[in-house]
């Protein structure tokens, strides 16, 4: 089996993994966890959304989970380098975030969005794609200029919710347009869980023959059907090396309701029940590579204590195994 010797995962949690609960989760629990997440090794967080918060209250605290999380980033030797990043769909969150970066807090990182699905890019963002290109194009020489690195996402690779089946060849298209207007590396995102481990291997050879540095591009997997570690391993198998998961595999859209509250979100859930739209669980991902040898530079144990208490944050059971049932004991491992 044809597999990279070292991965690179970023840990989504606080911002993706966050942004699909029905209830606020305390700032404070936003900071440890950032602080938890550096201590295990992580060097890439995405921590929060700096959009407008009437919609998505869940990032309302944008700015004080920026400073805490910056603040834990400088107290204890290693954790500098670890880069956070926020969401910035529109131009009035990059701004903010431009500003948050010039006054000494602000992400190292943001990230811009566009899918394949004209339809579902309207929704996500409020523009049609033309005129989205036209606002990257715009906004992305600005944040390189005030010193943040940009990632650009393509969403609906393998299918959209809303409109049905998509153009795989298109989403490469939009790859080396977002790397052609500046953006530093990209984010192949499957949103719905809607890739199998066939098509996830196709997409992922057929991006690393046009554009075949493995560096400037990162698998976004979620898994609704119970396949996205099968999908990570097909992403592995053509050449990938660079990954987001949250812990518990919690994650999706942004929650249409807030502590009781009805909210903007993005609309109507595309998948009702919370407990299957997540990514892929660091903690299942992390323990699956270390059994393979594949070097992720990360603490397996503190991930998976952290995995635990993360379940108490939210208040549910969530969808790692790896959390209970631990590493496989060595006494168990073939030779």
């Amino acid at each position: 089996m044809n597999l990279p010797k070292k991965v690179i995962i970023g840990d989504i949690t606080i911002r993706d993994g966050f942004q699909h609960e029905e209830h606020f989760i305390p700032t404070e629990s936003k900071i440890w966890l950032g602080k938890k997440l550096i201590e295990c090794g992580f060097g890439s967080l995405e921590v929060t959304n700096m959009g407008n918060p009437k919609g998505m209250p869940q990032f309302k605290d944008a700015d004080e989970v920026l400073k805490g999380i910056r603040k834990s980033r400088t107290g204890f030797d290693g954790a500098g380098n670890t880069k956070l990043t926020a969401v910035t769909i529109r131009e009035r969150a990059i701004e903010r975030a431009i500003q948050a970066k010039l006054d000494g807090y602000g992400p190292d990182r943001i990230l811009l969005m566009v899918s394949t699905s004209e339809a579902h890019h309207k929704v996500n963002s409020g523009l049609s794609l033309s005129d989205y290109w036209k606002m990257a194009e715009k906004y992305i020489p600005l944040a390189r200029e005030a010193g943040m690195e940009v990632c650009g996402t393509v969403s609906t690779i393998w299918g959209c919710p809303l409109t049905g089946p998509t153009d795989m060849n298109l989403a490469i298209d939009y790859t080396q347009r977002w790397l052609d207007i500046g953006a530093t590396d990209i984010e192949h995102a499957d949103h719905d869980g809607s890739g199998t481990p066939v098509s996830i291997y196709q997409y992922f050879s057929m991006l690393l023959d046009r554009i075949p540095d493995p560096s400037k591009h990162i698998v976004h997997l979620h898994t609704t059907r119970g396949w996205g570690l099968a999908n990570a391993l097909a992403a592995l198998q053509a050449g990938m090396t660079h990954f987001e998961s949250t812990l518990g595999g919690i994650g999706g859209q942004p929650a249409n309701f807030m502590d009781g509250v009805p909210v903007a979100g993005t609309g109507k859930y595309y998948i009702q029940d919370p407990n299957i739209s997540g990514l892929i669980s660091t903690e299942d991902f992390v323990v699956m590579l270390d059994e393979m040898g594949i070097e992720t530079n990360l603490n397996v144990d503190k991930v998976l204590e952290t995995g635990q208490m993360v379940e108490r944050i939210v208040g549910r059971k969530l969808r790692s195994e790896s959390i209970n049932s631990g590493r496989i004991p060595a006494g168990l491992k073939s030779k």
